[in-house]
């Protein structure tokens, strides 16, 4: 029972300053945190067809559809309201098809009082997909499987609880996504492979590999003069809130963000092969260990930096067919600055993947090795002598 404890005893510490981490950090990043919403949204359910009025020109067709619903959620509870959808033909529509009766839709009540259609709920939907991948998780991973998603959740949390609204209430950025990185490697890790040397190791070679992310990073973004305004979006950011926010700073932001997922994988899987290495033989030397780590970051490196990559294009696939559409050159598209941050986020993500596994696998070694053994002389007329390292 007391060994039962001893061991559940890091994992409890590990988990409540993890909590109060999230809890002192969301009060100091809300603090600066301004309410700027204008119109209120309401989840609602369609309940009637009010009327539906046909236009038509030389050109086109559409309707103008007037529904009632009922609000579902927050203090308007119950209250029956009218909002109008407007469609445009088929090739005009905004969204897949018409309301109906009984769909769960988002309502925006504006300033004068008028309902409008916002969004179909949808929700719902992932949630339910996300619950059925819970369930399955624990079901073949058991407390492994729970361990993932509790760390998934805290590090959602820390992102969508602290870091977002730190960098709306105007604090440094480069600190801010500093420290949430740290926060998610060692709670994450720490909670699914418990407090040991194994753990410890694939700490201390992913915050390697994401320090090399961070500060070539900082480096290419001087380099490359980069301005940070990769989408007309981006501009809005400056004079949306009313703290201005540093847009280089949000580029290191999402590298070092998105690179620790990936620098974390092969940290990992470095030190828990080479834990069992270990674990099945003891007498495994420090080279030992240290060429096995080699080789078997040698065979994750190639599809972990591919994973990381084809995550990148994949994300700004849409904008690339858009300028491709109007006829930009293949030269101008590659030296646009979004594609150039799609570019650095993949390549400095992947530098600190290669610098991450002969880390991992230095520190494996040194943490693992046996301890040199001392071999006392044997006579016949003596007993052996002790061995000092029992």
């Amino acid at each position: 029972m007391e060994n039962r404890i001893i061991k559940i005893l890091p994992y409890v510490v590990i988990l409540v300053l993890s909590l109060v981490f999230l809890y002192v950090g969301n009060r100091i990043a809300v603090r600066g945190v301004a309410d700027n919403e204008v119109t209120q949204f309401y989840e609602a359910r369609v309940r009637v067809v009010v009327s539906v009025e046909d236009h038509s020109t030389a050109f086109e067709e559409w309707q103008t559809i007037m529904f009632e619903a009922e609000i579902l959620r927050g203090e308007r509870r119950g209250e029956r309201v009218t909002f109008m959808q407007n469609t445009r033909g088929h090739f005009f529509e905004r969204f897949p098809r018409v309301a109906e009766v009984g769909d769960r839709v988002i309502l925006g009540e504006g300033a004068q009082g008028a309902w409008s259609f916002i969004d179909y709920v949808r929700i719902y939907g992932i949630m339910i997909l996300g619950g059925i991948f819970v369930i399955l998780l624990i079901i073949f991973g058991r407390v492994k499987g729970f361990n993932s998603i509790l760390s998934l959740g805290l590090t959602c949390t820390a992102i969508f609880g602290v870091f977002i609204p730190s960098i709306i209430s105007g604090m440094n950025i480069y600190i801010s996504a500093i420290i949430v990185c740290i926060y998610s490697i060692v709670t994450t890790i720490f909670i699914i492979n418990g407090f040991n040397r194994k753990s410890i190791a694939a700490v201390a070679g992913c915050l390697g590999g994401v320090l090399i992310a961070g500060i070539l990073t900082l480096i290419m973004n001087r380099a490359l003069e980069l301005t940070g305004i990769t989408q007309s979006e981006s501009i809005h950011l400056i004079t949306l809130f009313e703290n201005p926010i540093d847009l280089n700073a949000i580029i290191f932001a999402g590298i070092i963000i998105g690179a620790t997922g990936a620098i974390m994988d092969i940290a990992i899987s470095i030190s828990s092969a080479l834990w069992e290495v270990k674990a099945q033989a003891p007498q495994t030397t420090f080279s030992d260990l240290f060429k096995s780590g080699i080789n078997i970051g040698k065979d994750i490196l190639g599809s972990s930096i591919n994973t990381l990559v084809l995550a990148y294009i994949g994300s700004s696939l849409t904008v690339i067919l858009i300028l491709l559409g109007w006829g930009v050159s293949l030269f101008r598209l590659m030296n646009r600055e979004l594609v150039i941050v799609e570019l650095l986020q993949a390549i400095a993500g992947s530098f600190g993947i290669f610098f991450a596994m002969p880390l991992t696998a230095l520190i494996c070694a040194v943490l693992f090795a046996e301890k040199p053994q001392f071999t006392a002389p044997s006579y016949p007329d003596y007993p052996d002598y002790p061995d000092p390292f029992d």
